[in-house]
C-alpha cells in the first residue's frame, strides 16, 4: 500500500449518474452511494488522518457537452491536483432513447477540448480517464456497441494523448465476467453498476493510480 497524496491534495471524480449515484447536492462534501464513497471510505481507512479532499462533482444524465458546459464551475474553479473521468455512456445512450445521437466526431471534440482545457489551467493536475463500459445484461441494449465501440476508441487515444493514468473499465469488466462473475452481479441494466460494481470500479482504481 502507497500514500501517493500529499497533505491539502483535491480529488475530483467527474462524470455522469454512474459517478453522481445519489450524491446530495445541496452538501459540496456529499460523495454519493458509488465508487467515489468507496474510494474516499478505502483511503480513510488505509491512511487514517491523510488530508486528503474528495471531491463529487457527477451529475446524472450528462453527456460530454454538458460535461464541458460547466467545465469552469465544477472543474477549473476547483483547483484540483487530480481529476478522475468517466463520462461517454450517455453520448450513447440518448441516441437509442431520444433520438437524439452525440456523433463519434463530436463526442472527441467536446472531451478534447475538456482535456485540453485542463492541460491549460491546471497543468500541474493528474489526470484518470475511466472508458464507459457496456455489459451483456439486457438484450435491447445489445445493439448499442456499433455506437459506444468507437467512443471507446476515441477515449483509448485521447488517453495516450491526455491522461496520467488510463482504465480501461469495459474490459476489466468483461475479464471479471470470463473469470466466473455474472454481468448482472456488476450491473442490473448493463450500465449502473450494483454495489459489487462499484466496488470493482474502486478496485481497479487503486491499482491503476499503484495504491494497491
Amino acid at each position: 500500500m502507497k500514500n501517493i497524496f500529499a497533505r491539502n491534495t483535491t480529488v475530483l471524480f467527474q462524470g455522469d449518474s454512474i459517478t453522481d449515484c445519489g450524491r446530495k447536492r445541496e452538501d459540496s462534501r456529499s460523495l454519493g452511494l458509488g465508487y467515489p464513497s468507496i474510494i474516499a471510505r478505502l483511503y480513510d481507512a488505509l491512511f487514517p488522518g491523510h488530508g486528503v479532499n474528495f471531491l463529487n462533482r457527477g451529475v446524472s444524465g450528462d453527456r460530454s457537452s454538458e460535461l464541458l458546459r460547466r467545465y469552469d464551475a465544477d472543474i477549473a474553479a476547483l483547483k484540483p491536483s487530480l481529476i478522475s473521468f468517466l463520462i461517454g455512456i450517455n453520448d450513447t445512450w440518448r441516441r437509442y432513447d431520444s433520438n437524439d445521437p452525440t456523433s463519434t466526431e463530436a463526442f472527441e471534440r467536446n472531451y478534447r477540448t475538456i482535456l485540453q482545457n485542463v492541460k491549460r489551467d491546471l497543468p500541474s493536475a493528474r489526470i484518470v480517464i475511466i472508458e464507459p463500459f457496456l455489459l451483456n445484461t439486457m438484450a435491447d441494449k445489445l445493439s448499442w456497441r456499433e455506437d459506444l465501440d468507437p467512443k471507446i476508441a476515441v477515449i483509448r487515444a485521447l488517453a495516450r494523448e491526455f491522461a496520467d493514468v488510463f482504465i480501461p473499465m469495459d474490459g476489466i469488466f468483461v475479464s471479471y465476467v470470463v473469470s466466473g462473475k455474472r454481468d448482472v452481479d456488476i450491473t442490473a441494466d448493463g450500465v449502473h453498476p450494483t454495489l459489487t460494481g462499484h466496488a470493482l470500479i474502486a478496485e481497479s482504481w487503486f491499482k491503476a493510480l499503484g495504491i494497491l
